[in-house]
């Protein structure tokens, strides 16, 4: 009956700490996708560069993609970004008030951040919803359809979002 007991006692604990392992592995996978998406776009206007001023003709959809692609690897790595600490934070008053009402401030924050990134998340995929069943395109020269464009953006905030949660857990936030 005491190995019961022990066990139930740790499980929430191993749940949490299965949980924060889960979103630190999907926020690697994912700033491994936004540094493809990043090259890509990178490339794409090395091509462009290449085509107008070396070929002299025109371009069509180069400008576009580039835009799609840098933003969705910004997105995608914002929960990398999140859980490496490398987002801008201002922290001089948590940090000069230390203990409890630093480690308070800081939680009240990133409730906050949780918050908003909740609202965007949900938005988000409102929009790309609204992209896919409209079969919207982006009116441009090239004209792609304009969900998959958008995903990025709905799937980078949610993962920011359930980022944002594994931070709160780990006494991060």
């Amino acid at each position: 009956m005491e190995h019961s007991r022990t066990t139930d006692a740790t499980t929430p604990g191993r749940l949490v700490g299965g949980y924060i392992r889960l979103m630190d592995q999907l926020s690697r996978a994912t700033a491994f996708l936004a540094a493809a998406f990043f090259i890509a776009g990178v490339v794409v206007v090395c091509q462009m560069v290449f085509v107008r001023y070396i070929l002299g003709e025109s371009t069509s959809w180069q400008t576009e993609f580039t835009v799609f692609s840098v933003t969705a690897a910004m997105l995608l790595g914002s929960p990398y970004v999140l859980m490496t600490g490398g987002h801008v934070a201002i922290t001089l008053l948590p940090d000069a008030i230390g203990g409890v009402m630093g480690k308070l401030m800081r939680l009240i924050a990133a409730l906050f951040g949780l918050g908003f990134c909740l609202a965007l998340a949900y938005g988000s995929w409102i929009y790309v919803a609204e992209a896919w069943h409209g079969d919207w395109t982006t009116g441009s020269v090239w004209n792609p359809v304009l969900w998959p464009a958008l995903l990025p953006m709905a799937v980078g905030i949610s993962l920011l979002t359930l980022q944002y949660v594994a931070e709160i857990l780990r006494g991060e936030g």
